[in-house]
């Protein structure tokens, strides 16, 4: 196993071996001049404002996550340039059987963020851990190894979310969400948006428009503030991506959905993408170079589910037509085109032939399947989805009907509305062969109260014979895997405009292992 690459010139090569006496205490440094000397700080305000996360399980390890902000609206408010910070891992909810801890350093060059690796953890096991730092303890967050690879996996359980903004609605769907038998948590983008404050919403922004690395910094200060958010966190391993409005609205690579100079949007990109790292569970290899991030990844849980993160924002071209809902025009056609760039493609491909998993999932941003949204003989769709790359949708899907990957599945965010829809060869020819499945879930809070269907959608899902169901409601969406079933429970609660909405399961759809597709149940 490696720890870093050749690349990653920015970590300190110092590990720490505390306590345990084994492996299981070995981490990586956060990054810091090394002209600075950490120091023990004590703080007048909670150091641990934001809470603690885990993600990125693997069978042997996991990242930890904190960030010291006593002062989380105002820039964090740690004024050293590097703190040293305690953390130690246990197996058992009250701290008592430590088996893993140490010491690693946050700096002022990452926000005060803290990222740690523990290793020598025992496949499929929960543990529980924690931060120190001078007189501060961070509440005790609960986290899950993933099976040993191969192993034979009867049942794993996850729920997938995505798009979170705080001006429209509350989190209620967390509260729900923690009650939950999971195995861990997939987001899909949108943790927050870039959007100014907008009067006479149910909760308001603390700025105008984030575009600058403070501002960016306290707008994630300001959702991670979220209680609900924070138990979600500390209940469950986190598995990540972003969309959109993590920098700015509908942009596409280097493009700006306000067309602003390419220098000035991709200086603002690369600070949104640090902030993004910072306030994420991520390993430390997902940062690059000069502050580069590389979110796409591999988590592989045992032989039964292989979870192929995407990111189909970064290296995407504009999108064509002038965006929006529009009539197909040629360049929606070109083999040029692409919202997953070569290089992410090659992988994404070369996971899928090599795969041993009995279920292959593509965890991604936007919605695979087209949706043709005019009633009538014309037709229009989405230019910022898949639909606006025809030709890299086709390559995936005659991918998956020559080369046979075992159960694709696509989970998929962004749209504020849960969907459900087979993946066709060719969704030009509704006879032809389907080769996977979609899941599409709606948004946390995105959109509001929402409404469980909208004018015309009748007539739109008969023209849209790949598409089985739409919901117009919030929630997420539990998944439960076994080797024969996946199961898709589609959660929903009606009412984010007040606290107090309950959930129900609006719909379950089902996919058999041998056969592609999904079914109502």
């Amino acid at each position: 196993m490696h720890f870093f690459d050749d690349r990653d010139w920015l970590w300190n090569r110092r590990q720490f071996l505390l306590g345990a006496g084994s492996l299981a205490g070995l981490t990586l440094l956060q990054p810091f001049s090394l002209a600075a000397t950490p120091r023990k700080v004590n703080f007048a305000a909670d150091p641990f404002s934001l809470g603690v996360a885990s993600g990125d399980p693997w069978h042997n390890s996991v990242a930890l996550w904190t960030r010291l902000a006593p002062e989380p609206l105002n820039g964090g408010g740690v004024t050293e340039s590097s703190v040293e910070v305690g953390w130690e891992v246990a197996s058992d909810e009250q701290m008592r059987n430590i088996v893993a801890r140490g010491k690693t350093v946050a700096t002022a060059a990452l926000g005060h963020s803290v990222h740690v690796e523990v290793f020598g953890l025992k496949p499929a096991r929960w543990y529980w851990y924690r931060f120190t730092v001078g007189n501060a303890a961070s509440p005790i967050g609960r986290t899950r190894t993933a099976p040993a690879p191969n192993a034979k996996v009867d049942r794993f359980a996850f729920a997938f979310a995505s798009c979170q903004h705080y001006e429209t609605g509350y989190y209620t769907a967390y509260k729900h969400m923690v009650a939950e038998e999971l195995d861990a948590v997939v987001f899909l983008g949108d943790y927050i948006y870039e959007y100014g404050a907008t009067a006479g919403r149910t909760r308001l922004h603390n700025s105008a428009e984030v575009k600058t690395l403070t501002d960016y910094r306290n707008r994630y200060g300001l959702y991670k503030s979220d209680p609900l958010l924070k138990q979600a966190h500390a209940a469950f391993p986190w598995i990540v991506t972003w969309d959109d409005h993590e920098v700015d609205n509908n942009y596409a690579g280097l493009t700006a959905e306000d067309n602003a100079p390419v220098d000035a949007f991709t200086a603002r990109r690369k600070l949104a993408y640090q902030v993004f790292y910072e306030h994420m569970p991520l390993r430390p290899s997902c940062l690059k170079r000069d502050l580069a991030v590389e979110i796409y990844r591999q988590i592989p849980y045992g032989s039964l589910l292989s979870f192929n993160v995407l990111d189909t924002r970064q290296y995407r071209t504009d999108q064509p037509c002038g965006d929006g809902s529009k009539v197909l025009c040629e360049a929606a056609l070109s083999a040029q085109a692409t919202i997953m760039g070569t290089a992410q493609k090659r992988w994404l491909f070369q996971n899928l032939q090599k795969s041993k998993a009995r279920w292959n999932v593509l965890a991604q941003q936007v919605m695979v399947a087209p949706f043709d949204s005019e009633i009538g003989d014309g037709r229009k769709y989405s230019m910022d989805k898949w639909s606006g790359y025809i030709a890299e949708r086709n390559e995936l899907m005659q991918f998956l009907q020559t080369r046979k990957p075992s159960n694709p599945v696509v989970i998929t965010g962004d749209i504020h509305s849960n969907w459900a829809a087979n993946l066709k060869a060719d969704f030009d020819r509704p006879e032809s062969a389907v080769v996977g499945a979609e899941f599409v879930g709606t948004s946390i809070s995105s959109g509001g109260d929402g409404l469980d269907s909208r004018p015309g959608m009748a007539q739109m899902l008969a023209e849209n014979p790949h598409i089985k169901f739409f919901n117009g409601q919030r929630g997420y969406v539990r998944c439960v895997v076994t080797p024969e079933r996946w199961q898709s429970d589609y959660r929903i609660v009606p009412v984010v405009s007040r606290p107090d909405g309950e959930v129900n399961t609006r719909a379950t759809f089902v996919a058999e292992n041998g056969k592609p597709g999904l079914q109502r149940a």
